[in-house]
């Protein structure tokens, strides 16, 4: 039986699967900037381009050799004590963790300054942008961000109805935030932004960006991603959570999957004004995704600020090695505040990845207004001679 669905009406009845997956990959980019797709391979359990899958038709990847370089994973983690906490807390998995969430919930409202009913949880920062994304566009509406920026948000507004309302970065691949706020209308729903940014790896001033939020906030609810704040070294950069203590329309993601090393754990908040989680709450409960053990990791996590401060450390030194090896090569970068580089290739988005994948290494290939792009994600300093070797042998 053939039978169309609309599918924002199923949402409203709580039918819906939240996921970005189940609507849309969010590793398909729009605008001027468009990602090479990816698939995962269920055997192996991995992302990989298409090309590469092809390249290892007729043999595995050895994945014990493998040079993970594509997803912008913390190369140190999980830290001794959040595996510690995971195997401690094991036996308890067959209770539900409401205390331990709720542990959780004020160990992180107490870090941010504000009380428990501003938090939600979410299994990583990414499930909470892509349930804000269902619920604010389930009757359409349109959603302001740059182009390029994480379109994990962007692209599940879209699969709902809503339009997207890309705005170029500036010369130096920050925010525009001017044009941002002129293209705000009536039917604007939320602005987004990601910072620092990510493909790019580039940072907004954060006294530029809490003017911003402050005043247009007035008028729109900002929503801004701050995966990779704690990895902004040298930056002038604030996170926008002291903007709630002031009555503001914001809303703040963060994640345990970058400087905290638990990508695959799984376990990321936003905070937000009491009365816009509440509007989430009528369509979805936010932490309900997170395991016993992740809990458990996560609140370990926070207390470790020595690994925190060795991650922030030794992803410095292994960029900067980068950035000294790809300038002797003549590649042209983008600063990167975050554990990730992007810069301009001399073949195909297609030909690096496949040459990549025969010297075991991964890292992401994108096209920038129909040109190609290289991100490689800042691993351990052998993996980024590793890199930077192959990368000398292929160019």
């Amino acid at each position: 039986m053939n039978q169309k669905i609309d599918r924002r009406n199923l949402l409203k009845s709580g039918l819906m699967a939240i996921g970005g997956m189940t609507l849309a990959p969010h590793l398909s980019f729009g605008g001027a900037f468009s990602d090479m797709p990816l698939s995962l391979d269920p055997e192996n359990r991995i992302y990989r381009s298409p090309m590469v899958r092809e390249h290892f038709l007729d043999k595995k990847p050895d994945l014990s050799k493998m040079v993970r370089l594509g997803a912008n994973e913390n190369p140190y983690g999980p830290p001794k004590t959040a595996q510690k906490a995971v195997c401690d807390s094991v036996a308890g998995g067959n209770r539900y963790a409401w205390k331990e969430m709720s542990d959780l919930v004020e160990k992180i409202a107490k870090k941010e300054g504000v009380s428990t009913d501003y938090i939600m949880m979410g299994p990583g920062s990414s499930d909470l942008l892509e349930k804000v994304a269902l619920v604010l566009f389930m009757n359409g509406g349109n959603i302001v961000s740059a182009d390029p920026c994480y379109m994990s948000l962007i692209q599940v507004a879209k699969s709902v109805g809503a339009t997207w309302k890309a705005v170029p970065v500036t010369a130096d691949h920050s925010h525009d935030l001017k044009a941002m706020e002129a293209a705000v209308d009536k039917d604007t729903k939320l602005v987004y932004i990601c910072n620092p940014n990510n493909p790019t790896g580039a940072i907004t001033s954060g006294k530029d960006l809490l003017d911003f939020c402050s005043r247009v906030s007035e008028k729109v609810p900002i929503f801004v991603d701050e995966a990779y704040i704690e990895l902004a070294v040298g930056a002038d950069t604030q996170s926008m959570v002291s903007l709630l203590t002031k009555n503001k329309n914001v809303i703040i993601a963060r994640t345990f999957s970058k400087i905290m090393g638990m990508a695959g754990i799984r376990v990321g908040y936003m905070a937000a004004q009491p009365a816009f989680i509440k509007q989430i709450e009528k369509i979805t409960r936010g932490g309900m995704g997170i395991s016993y053990t992740s809990i458990a990791a996560a609140s370990a996590a926070m207390d470790d600020n020595e690994f925190q401060g060795m991650t922030r450390k030794l992803n410095h030194e292994a960029k900067t090695y980068l950035y000294a090896n790809l300038d002797k090569m003549g590649y042209k970068y983008i600063p990167s505040y975050t554990n990730f580089v992007i810069f301009p290739v001399n073949m195909s988005g297609k030909d690096l990845l496949a040459k990549m994948a025969a010297k075991n290494i991964s890292v992401r290939a994108f096209d920038i207004q129909n040109k190609p792009w290289c991100r490689v994600s800042i691993g351990t300093m052998d993996e980024m001679k590793t890199f930077v070797s192959a990368l000398g042998t292929i160019s």
